[in-house]
This record gives structure tokens, sequence and C-alpha cells, in this order.
């Protein structure tokens, strides 16, 4: 059960906390916490909810999953999963297409492996094969795109006439 995890989790944190040389305020500070309560957590008196878990991961810089795998919210075979997510839908420099493309082949190449998908998979194309590759020109503006990307005049498309 989660409860009998929390000593475990209140160790894992103050070693966190330590490698990434923080106290205990500065720590809490950083979290939006207060200093009693993350105290009381990494001695294990306390169980912090998913959101505590989340505003200590961002502040120790670390993913909210291992927190929560720690605490026994979220079991340890799912964790690699929804970390390649996680860290997917948190890149800013690409746009929210590319991620859902990502993500469509990541869980494409998971299901050839046999792993099974969760039941919020998104449909492929026909033929088991991803909307579409990252790489593809599509209908959304080339803002953003590699300089050059595709108006070299050599981009394999054949050329209408004027």
């Amino acid at each position: 059960m989660a409860s009998l995890k929390v000593g475990n989790l209140g160790e894992f944190l103050r070693e966190q906390r330590r490698s990434a040389r923080l106290s205990l305020r500065q720590l809490s500070e950083a979290a939006g916490v207060s200093n009693p309560y993350l105290s009381q957590i990494e001695r294990g008196l306390r169980k912090p909810s998913a959101e505590i878990l989340q505003q200590l991961a961002k502040a120790l810089r670390i993913s909210a999953e291992t927190l929560y795998v720690q605490a026994g919210i979220l079991d340890e075979r799912d964790r690699d999963e929804v970390e390649v997510k996680s860290a997917i839908m948190t890149d800013p420099s690409i746009n929210e297409r590319q991620k859902q493309v990502l993500i469509q082949i990541y869980e494409s190449f998971r299901r050839e492996n046999g792993h099974a998908a969760d039941a919020g998979d998104t449909t492929d194309a026909p033929g088991g094969a991803p909307a579409a590759p990252p790489s593809a020109p599509s209908s959304d503006s080339r803002a953003g795109s590699p300089a050059g990307a595709g108006d070299d005049g050599d981009s394999g498309e054949a050329k209408q006439p004027s």
C-alpha cells in the first residue's frame, strides 16, 4: 500500500534535496509548501498529494513520475511510458502537432514491440503508420521550421507551371 512507502518517499526527497544542495527552507520556498510540512514529509509523517509532489519535483528538477513511483501513486512499470510522453508534452521547442505525431510514433513502436498500449491511444492512419512523419510538410505555416527547409526548390515535389 502507498502509505507503507511514505518513509521511503521522505528519504528519497531528502536525498534529492541534498543532491541539489538546497536547504529545507530553500526547497519549501521553491516548491510553495511550508517548511514544517516539508519537514514532516521528509520524516515520513505526512503523505503529500500528487499536486504537492509535482511542485516538489519541479523545484528539484526531477520528473514528477519519479516521485509518484516513490509515493506508490504510479506503478513502476508504467513509469517509462509516462516519462517519455511527459518529456514530449513539456518540450517547448516543438509545436502541439509535432508533439502528437511523436507520441503516435512512440505508441506505434511500443505496440510493434509487444507492449500494451493504454486506453487513451490516438488512432493511427490506415496501415498502422503514424498520421504523418515529423519532417513531412503540413498545411501549417513553415514558421519555426529549420532555415531553408522546403524552400530551396529541391523538395522532391513536382512544380506546377505558373
